[in-house]
């Protein structure tokens, strides 16, 4: 049976390794950067090097940074009593979209999942506590995910926090905007029915 020359299935393999790639997605990913120039080829691997070598975590937040704070800890106008504790940095990205939240952020990197050996030890927990003794956070938003492991961790941290004195809220959940009540599960319906609020 004729196979790739081994340079490409070793790119093939590598290609397919990327969470969301299968097999078919990484062959065709290898032969498009097979077929560009060998100067678009580097910029790539450039910028991944780069980000793999720059990045790391802000000292204060757990965010990703390419410095010892990221932009968001370096803004003075933003609220300091008030914290939004996320599971990934991709969720203070969305969030910040939003433009209403000008708190500051703490990015556990990760939930609570026992299943996949994630005990609280591992998430930056610790460092929310270090932020939390100072005592100028009134209000700490938790905003995991509403599944089993974020509402696990939501619970976990809430139970840690409230004896510090600090106010403790999670995100409302419930129906999209522009959704249909019909095509919604029975747990989104019973968290928007829980959730209501007096117009």
């Amino acid at each position: 049976m004729l196979s790739y020359p081994p340079p490409i299935q070793k790119l093939i393999a590598e290609l397919a390794r990327l969470p969301g790639i299968g097999p078919k997605t990484a062959q065709r990913l290898a032969f498009f950067l097979l077929a560009q120039e060998r100067a678009a080829v580097a910029e790539l691997a450039g910028a991944m090097l780069s980000a793999k070598d720059r990045i790391r975590y802000c000292s204060t937040c757990c965010n990703l940074a390419d410095d010892a704070l990221c932009p968001l800890c370096r803004q003075g106008e933003r609220r300091r009593n008030l914290l939004c504790v996320v599971q990934d940095p991709r969720d203070v990205v969305a969030i910040e979209r939003t433009h209403d939240f000008k708190g500051f952020y703490h990015v556990l990197h990760g939930a609570i999942s026992p299943m996949d050996g994630v005990g609280p030890e591992q998430l930056k927990i610790k460092e929310l506590l270090g932020r939390l003794s100072g005592g100028d956070v009134q209000e700490m938003i938790i905003a995991t995910n509403p599944n089993i492991e974020g509402e696990a961790t939501a619970l976990y941290l809430a139970r840690l926090i409230k004896p510090l004195g600090v106010k403790v809220t999670r995100l409302a959940h419930g129906l999209p905007v522009g959704g249909d009540l019909e095509y919604a599960d029975e747990l989104t319906l019973a968290r928007a029915l829980e959730n209501r609020r007096e117009m």
